[in-house]
């Protein structure tokens, strides 16, 4: 049976690979909910939310099924008093606007790239100075000594 080498990283580091960029948060499932958690005690998970509601409707093949998502991405993100009305320019909003009504799967890639670049720049360097973050990089540690260091 032939081995497989593979890198192994500890809940501590996994935590802690989070701080790289925020593709490696995005991609990794605890860290999405930790920074969803932290984006919703800033009243601004509606960022996340689009940008996931973004890549999931990149994905889409079916034609209609791309115009009823791209509906429900404009109704719920986009449009004026949206519920969850993300925090976009005029331009790329009516830009949007007048698409909507042929909806192609890049539709919302100028919103989703400032979005994800507003994301980056704020919300992120907080999330990685919050105490969300701090305590759940600390308690993963805590328990890592504790595997490496039962008597503790």
């Amino acid at each position: 049976m032939p081995v497989k080498c593979c890198f192994y990283r500890s809940p501590t580091t996994e935590a802690m690979t989070w701080s790289e960029n925020m593709d490696t948060l995005l991609a990794n499932q605890a860290g999405l909910d930790a920074f969803r958690t932290f984006l919703k005690s800033e009243f601004s998970e509606e960022n996340v939310e689009f940008w996931l509601a973004c890549e999931d409707f990149k994905k889409t093949t079916n034609a209609e099924k791309i115009a009823s998502k791209a509906k429900m991405i404009y109704s719920e993100f986009i449009e004026a008093d949206a519920p969850k009305e993300i925090n976009i320019d005029f331009s790329t909003r009516d830009l949007i606007s007048k698409n909507i009504a042929e909806p192609t799967v890049k539709c919302f890639d100028e919103a989703q790239k400032l979005i994800y670049s507003l994301m980056a720049k704020d919300s992120f360097p907080r999330f990685l100075k919050s105490e969300i973050y701090k305590k759940l990089v600390n308690r993963q540690q805590v328990a890592n000594h504790k595997k490496w260091l039962p008597f503790l």
